[in-house]
């Protein structure tokens, strides 16, 4: 590869050459500076990394939690935990906007969207949000957006989660939201004028009311009605669609996913007829491939973060689909009736633990509850709290000096339940009790009595091995990295080791609360404040939080702290955000959720940014001038060579300078961002620290500062300890549900930094820029490599300009994406960030052979489009425009193209022993636009 570079590979600091050539002189940091200037651990082995997280694990205490507050135990059935959660077939699978090759993920999650849908009594769901309280943010946005009240009012319920009330304060302060508390169960009437109103059904308290008068009180106002459900509680009780919202949030935590200390779990949104263009996120749909059958794919705004900008709706990029399909699956196992099953046993154990109560004269403060009873014992609830921890190693709720909280879950047990209602009275314990004979305490007008769930997905799957089976068969459907390279530019599809993935089941891990006492949770304690003192070592900044559960989620975490310190100076008038055009689209839609006004910055030819128009626009903004959002190296490839000088212009000004992070993989161990002028930067853990994409999901993105930055990075109410590492309290407000974000999948990033060492993390960035390089190399008299940098290098990843090919054949970007399936390959990005290119990034994970095997797929494509031009194939029928191509259709008893089978579905004879087959023929997307359905199709739309 070296040679292929013109650098010889014998000399000793060979990569370090190509490192230098790549490189800026002004921020270019060699080894042994490095290394003096780094607190990160030399690289353990993987034996002694796990015996490193077997010691943290040892320090949590896993207690029986009855806490609640959205958070709950739950089982997760084996056959999903080994053939979901722990199969790379599933972990490592990318988003699918390649959906020829991920129907498998496709209809999971679109089982996901009909559970959602059925459950909730509304027409249309997406396929997951990032937890519960996020979702509750995204609905006010969506019901500021969608009805003409000019009101900036916003209702919500006294009687809602206590962390959905943080997530809002932290959306609406930046966005000039008034919101207004009211007991909405209790009957307070609403404002005069509202846009919306959020309503939790049933209540952080546990307390079940009809909230139908508040949806109709909303309604007459012209706002929307919002209600956050318990969507295993809706098995039972009637749905929110039933009773007129327009929308309904959630999660979908304990459908068999574990509470993970806060995290991942697939939150959830559904939305009445008529709303479904104003969902954020990401929408399953199902329309035909190119010979009419039936298919699914990503519908409508889908990433329209990147199309729209500044005038997005919302910065959403990823969801969290690994654990929307562990939710989805849980469901098709349990089916309707086992779920219902599930819930009577929950209601029935909550409402015998309130009769024992009631019968001793204990004062249970609510008649109609589901699964969470709350108990007044004036001036007796820490004592309460503390007793059920020491002497039976159960977590109840503290609600206040004088009520304490129990939440039953499918895990509870009656001797749990009679050893904690023996606190609240003399009697030892109570008499055997069958559960079934206690009467559910749900309000008779309130009980549901229609279908749900009646799609025969849900009524086939209950036995183990049909399950198993059904699994394999959706996973076959797919292509993911343990079938080969995804050379995704900007999303680092790097490898997922076994050894990073193997601690997130430990139940030490695994089973803790996110509101658990802290002396429970030393273990996740310690491993979260050393993955935050490393992160700031690598990036060269002082503090690190990791709450932000999506990148997306740490943009604006970053951009918020960058708020709250210009408010904090007196400087209200700062509100602009300078973005290069090149930019991710998330970073403009960022901007404008953290209340800044958006002006886009000029690239010039070779992709960087044009710095005479950054001064003018400075210039121009200098009084009002927030911050300047770049990438780097940048989004197109390249090491920007003034990037020292364009952050010492913005600081001039009295700006902030936030470093997107996306691109780190080609930086760590050779720069750091603190040092070429970053004030603040998000990281993406699902990118460069290896936790997997999960077919989308789950994401983690923390946010790092430098010193006067930190108080405003995001703080949370329930969190175990205010201090962070470096000694630093955070005091922004909450951007996600549970204080340490999707805390469960933090081991794998720990495990990554410290089986990688610091010279690790430089050689793996070193082998990526590599890779790009000698792609962009053995590719360049093929397709042009759009963008180099002075000494033609590109950073971890290269643009290759098809706009040629299509000028020459008239062979498309997308022709060549769909062709490369047949080839066994996943296509680059499409058209980001230049429409008519693809970008590659190869990473450091994959092996030369690999590589060689993409570029010879390249290669042949090349050859195959010369052939059209050349007119042995024709324009309209030839391999390109008819890929990819199917079993079934190089199979079929009439072949007419012009081109052989083999050539076909072989264009390379190493496919015959290894050939992927896509189980779809090329899917008409604006055809499933045209035609919506975002529910499981019925059985006979399969039948031809």
């Amino acid at each position: 590869m070296l040679e292929a570079l013109g650098i010889d590979p014998e000399t000793a600091d060979a990569r370090e050459t190509l490192m230098r050539q790549a490189v800026p002189a002004s921020i270019y940091t060699d080894a042994e500076q490095a290394a003096s200037e780094s607190r990160i651990p030399a690289a353990a082995t993987e034996a002694e990394a796990l015996d490193e997280l077997r010691a943290l694990a040892s320090a949590n205490i896993v207690h029986r939690s009855m806490i609640g507050l959205g958070y709950y135990g739950t089982v997760t059935p084996s056959v999903i935990q080994r053939n979901v959660l722990e199969n790379p077939s599933w972990y490592t699978a990318y988003t699918p906007y390649q959906p020829e090759i991920s129907q498998g993920r496709l209809e999971a999650l679109i089982n996901f969207q009909t559970m959602v849908s059925d459950l909730t009594g509304l027409t249309t769901a997406n396929a997951s949000m990032l937890d519960e309280s996020t979702a509750v943010a995204e609905a006010m946005l969506l019901a500021r957006r969608a009805v003409r009240v000019k009101s900036n009012v916003f209702v919500v319920d006294s009687d809602a989660l206590p962390q959905t009330k943080a997530v809002l304060a932290t959306r609406a302060a930046a966005l000039d939201i008034e919101l207004v508390e009211c007991d909405l169960g209790g009957g307070e009437e609403l404002p005069e004028e509202a846009f919306g109103a959020f309503i939790q059904y049933p209540g952080a308290s546990g307390r079940i009311t009809d909230p139908s008068a508040a949806i109709e009180a909303v309604h007459a106002m012209g706002g929307l009605a919002i209600v956050a459900a318990d969507l295993l509680a809706l098995t039972l009780l009637r749905s929110p669609g039933s009773l007129g919202a327009d929308v309904a949030v959630g999660t979908t935590q304990r459908f068999g996913v574990p509470m993970g200390f806060g995290g991942p779990h697939a939150g959830y949104m559904a939305v009445r007829k008529g709303l479904e263009r104003q969902l954020p996120g990401r929408l399953v749909g199902v329309s035909v491939d190119a010979e009419g059958r039936p298919a699914y794919r990503l519908a409508l705004q889908t990433r329209e973060q990147h199309i729209r900008r500044e005038k997005a709706t919302s910065n959403i990029c990823t969801a969290q689909v690994l654990l929307a399909v562990m939710a989805a699956m849980y469901a098709v196992y349990h089916g309707p009736e086992g779920l219902r099953h599930i819930a009577d046993s929950i209601a029935r154990k909550a409402a015998l633990f309130a009769g024992w109560l009631r019968a001793d004269g204990v004062d249970v403060v609510h008649d109609r509850y589901f699964d969470t009873v709350q108990v007044r014992v004036p001036d007796a609830a820490e004592k309460i709290v503390a007793q059920a921890r020491e002497q039976f190693g159960i977590l109840l709720r503290y609600v206040d000096a004088d009520t304490v909280g129990i939440s039953v879950d499918e895990t509870t047990t009656i001797g749990e339940l009679n050893s904690v209602s023996a606190l609240f009275t003399d009697r030892d314990a109570h008499a055997f009790a069958f559960v079934a004979g206690a009467e559910r305490a749900i309000p008779k007008p309130l009980e549901r009595t229609d279908d749900y769930l009646t799609h025969p997905v849900f009524h086939s799957y209950h036995s183990e091995t049909a399950m198993m089976r059904y699994l394999k068969q959706l996973a076959d459907r797919d292509y993911a990295l343990d079938r080969g390279m995804i050379p995704l530019g900007s999303c680092t599809m790097k490898l997922n080791a076994a050894t990073e993935m193997a601690a997130i089941t430990w139940p030490e891990f695994a089973q803790l609360h996110p509101f658990a006492p802290a002396d429970d949770v030393a273990g996740s304690l310690e491993l979260i404040k050393q993955l935050e003192s490393w992160l700031a070592d690598i990036t060269g900044y002082d503090a690190v939080s990791l709450q932000p559960n999506a990148g997306s989620q740490g943009e604006l975490a970053g951009l918020l702290a960058i708020r709250g310190y210009h408010l904090s100076r007196g400087d209200q008038q700062r509100t602009v955000c300078l973005i290069p055009s090149s930019a991710h689209g998330t970073n403009a839609a960022s901007a404008v959720l953290a209340g800044m006004k958006v002006v886009v910055v000029a690239c010039d030819d070779q992709g960087n940014v044009d710095v005479d128009d950054l001064r003018a626009k400075i210039e121009q903004h200098a009084e009002t001038l927030s911050a300047l959002m770049i990438t780097y190296p940048s989004t197109h490839g390249v090491y920007e060579e003034q990037v020292v000088e364009i952050t010492a212009a913005v600081h001039d000004a009295g700006g902030q300078v936030y470093v997107d992070g996306a691109n780190l993989n080609a930086l760590m161990g050779f720069a750091r961002f603190g040092e070429l002028g970053g004030d603040v930067s998000h990281l993406n853990l699902h990118k460069t620290f290896a936790i997997p994409h999960g077919g989308g999901g789950p994401g983690v993105g923390p946010v790092a500062a430098k010193a006067h930055l930190a108080e405003f990075l995001p703080g949370h109410p329930g969190a175990q300890s205010a201090e962070h590492a470096g000694g630093y309290v955070f005091r922004g407000g909450a951007v996600s549900a549970a204080p340490y974000g999707s805390a469960g999948v933090l081991p794998i990033s720990w495990a990554y930094v410290r089986m990688m060492g610091l010279d690790g993390l430089r050689q793996s960035t070193a082998a990526a820029v590599l890779s790009a390089n000698y792609i962009a190399e053995r590719l360049r008299e093929h397709y042009p490599v759009l963008y180099t940098g002075e000494q033609g290098r590109v950073a971890h990843e290269c643009i290759l300009d098809l706009r040629p090919l299509r000028e020459e054949t008239g062979i498309t970007v997308d022709d060549v994406a769909k062709r490369l399936i047949d080839y066994g390959f996943h296509a680059p990005t499409m058209s980001f960030p230049v429409p008519g290119t693809l970008m590659v990034e190869p990473t450091e994970s994959e092996d030369l052979a690999e590589i060689d095997r993409f570029i010879e797929a390249m290669v042949g494509i090349r050859r195959e489009a010369e052939a059209v031009a050349s007119g042995t194939y024709p324009a309209d029928d030839n391999p390109l425009v008819n890929a990819p191509h199917t079993a079934a259709s190089a199979t079929a008893t009439t072949w007419e193209h012009p081109y052989s089978r083999e050539e076909a579905v072989y264009p390379v004879d190493s496919l015959v022993a290894t050939k992927y087959w896509p189980p779809v023929r090329r899917i008409d997307q604006a055809y499933g636009d045209r035609n919506l359905m975002c529910a499981c199709p019925p059985i006979d739309a399969f039948a031809s």
